[in-house]
């Protein structure tokens, strides 16, 4: 089977599976949801979930967060991962927005990765998801389906499996794709026992052939 062939595969059978795909972090505008993609950083989406909701109400708009303190945040983010961090990204993002783009949450790469608790693939949900903008943001579980599928060749970090997934994926799939992998990660190709038996994309899976 051709590189090519196991995209059309993977991507036609997502299609007839899984015709919606969104993230499954609850937010009701791109600031809050900027506050939960920091947050779902090595968490749960729904401990996140759990928290935002007196933390959204708590703090409708940036310039209101921005003159809160870390430890006020804190109390309301106190059981995700990282809280005292995070806390602080939180401060430094509201005032970023205030001070520098007058309380919105910019549309480019290269704005979003200036603003604090914002790395590469924070900046790529929120262009993918806020924005409709076509990316490939790459956590742990659409690095490790990737490379267990076979639709990259080994990557050995989320930059280089982002590169050949853009390559290979039309670009009026990449954001949907970006859930696709994220959501078969979560509840079917889970890291320590993939559930192979449940699994449509076999046909075209690399790990599925060599067992």
């Amino acid at each position: 089977m051709t590189k090519k062939e196991r995209y059309t595969g993977v991507i036609s059978w997502f299609e007839k599976k899984m015709p919606v795909a969104e993230t499954e972090l609850h937010y009701d505008n791109p600031f809050h949801l900027l506050i939960a993609v920091i947050l779902s950083a090595q968490c749960t989406d729904k401990r996140v979930n759990m928290i935002t909701p007196p933390l959204f109400e708590a703090y409708p708009t940036p310039e209101v967060m921005a003159v809160s303190s870390t430890d006020a945040i804190y109390h309301y983010i106190k059981s995700v991962s990282y809280p005292n961090n995070k806390a602080k990204n939180l401060l430094g993002m509201a005032k970023k927005l205030v001070d520098d783009f007058g309380g919105k949450v910019p549309d480019s790469m290269e704005e979003l990765e200036t603003i604090p608790g914002v790395g590469r693939k924070t900046a790529n949900v929120m262009l993918i998801v806020a924005f409709n903008k076509p990316a490939m943001p790459v956590d742990t579980h659409v690095f490790r389906v990737s490379n267990r599928i076979g639709l990259t060749d080994n990557s050995k970090n989320p930059e280089q499996t982002e590169r050949e997934l853009i390559k290979y994926i039309p670009t009026k799939y990449l954001s949907k794709a970006h859930h696709w992998l994220i959501l078969h990660g979560r509840y079917i190709c889970v890291a320590r026992k993939p559930k192979c038996e449940e699994c449509g994309l076999t046909p075209y899976c690399k790990f599925f052939s060599k067992k």
